[in-house]
């Protein structure tokens, strides 16, 4: 009777496991699904609760910055080959856009925003012949020539805005009927749209077979080679892809500045704020750019807000930041929490197991463990 007493307690506790793990399954399904959503509403409803210029310039450069970094992931963080030369496309795109609003005569309102996609779609052509070039070598040859494409199209810029215009930049149409805190909100939920854009891109690379080829190349390139992956088209793909984005986002960033030069289109403290936003979030996952941007973004406007009174220390801060992600942080947050929380799950099950090995393995009133082997006749 006791065997049975017993044997039915251990049985009800693991049938209570199970539906314990079949609710944690349902709950984080949905509640997954749910989550997403609420951020999306939070982000759809932000500009309409906070309506100051200023919260609301934050909240944009933070999205603009977000597709900026999500386009940059689906080439480096999915292949790992680290570009230091995205800000060159960035630039191209800004420039872009200025030059298609000078020359078609197109008015200032919501007009510009339909040729963001045509100034990133001029990113991605010359990302072409480039990455085609760039993606011959590996490693940090290949992060060498990155950076030297980027200071040759700084240079470019420089050098013809110079000769073509007077004042050395070039200004783009001023929408002068949005006024007071409606001016960032037209901007806000276009780089929205584009966040939502590059993040389903990057879901969709992740989570198909081409993105397996990049994975592949990622862990290993030669491996994945003899494998039958086409690494130097999958490579180049990936990078005209982040190209594009990457594009739109500098184009939709010189509209709201309306006059670029070719130091601030081009600027190199871009690049180091991709990287890093990359590798404080999670480099290589689809998520964590995104919270590294949204995190990163935010204090970068404070410093430049606050700090840049007192010379620029705003540029030590950041450098100390990068230096401090790197080494204390080397996986990301979203990888570091995701490891820790399996290794509490994994801890938990195990934990779990010992004590019903213990339940299993009682002893009777006579002292004596009821659950014993036996075998031919003989107890072992």
């Amino acid at each position: 009777m006791r065997m049975f007493k017993e044997s039915s307690l251990i049985f009800s506790r693991q049938l209570d496991r199970v539906e314990t793990l079949g609710r944690y399954t349902i709950v984080r399904r949905y509640g997954k699904t749910v989550g997403l959503l609420a951020l999306l509403v939070i982000a759809i409803v932000f500009p309409l609760v906070f309506s100051n210029s200023e919260e609301t310039g934050i909240a944009l450069f933070a999205l603009m910055f977000a597709a900026a970094v999500t386009g940059w992931n689906i080439f480096s963080g999915y292949t790992g080959y680290i570009s230091l030369g995205h800000a060159a496309y960035f630039g191209v795109g800004a420039y872009a856009l200025a030059i298609i609003c000078q020359v078609w005569n197109v008015p200032a309102g919501y007009t510009p925003f339909l040729f963001v996609p045509v100034a990133g779609l001029v990113a991605a052509v010359l990302a072409i012949p480039l990455g085609w070039i760039a993606l011959r070598v590996r490693r940090h040859t290949f992060v060498v020539i990155t950076i030297a494409i980027f200071f040759i199209f700084q240079l470019l810029a420089i050098n013809l805005t110079e000769q073509y215009t007077t004042t050395g930049s070039l200004s783009l149409p001023i929408p002068i009927d949005w006024t007071g805190d409606f001016y960032n909100i037209p901007f806000y939920y276009v780089s929205l749209i584009l966040l939502l854009v590059a993040i389903a891109i990057s879901w969709w690379v992740r989570n198909s077979k081409y993105g397996l080829g990049l994975l592949a190349i990622r862990d290993d390139e030669d491996r994945a080679l003899g494998l039958g992956v086409k690494t130097v088209p999958s490579k180049l793909a990936a990078f005209v892809i982040s190209a594009f984005i990457v594009g739109m986002v500098g184009a939709i960033w010189a509209y709201y500045v309306f006059v670029i030069y070719p130091s601030t289109a081009f600027d190199a403290t871009f690049d180091v704020a991709f990287v890093l936003m990359a590798f404080l979030g999670g480099v290589g996952t689809i998520s964590g750019p995104i919270l590294g941007a949204l995190l990163l973004e935010s204090t970068q406007q404070y410093f430049t807000s606050v700090l840049t009174q007192n010379g620029g220390y705003y540029l030590i801060a950041y450098g100390a930041l990068f230096l401090a992600v790197i080494l204390l942080l080397p996986r990301g947050i979203i990888p570091t929490l995701s490891e820790r929380w399996a290794r509490y799950q994994a801890s938990r099950h195990q934990r779990l197991q010992e004590h019903d090995a213990i339940l299993t393995a009682l002893p009777t009133a006579d002292g004596v463990a009821e659950n014993v082997e036996r075998k031919e006749g003989i107890n072992l």
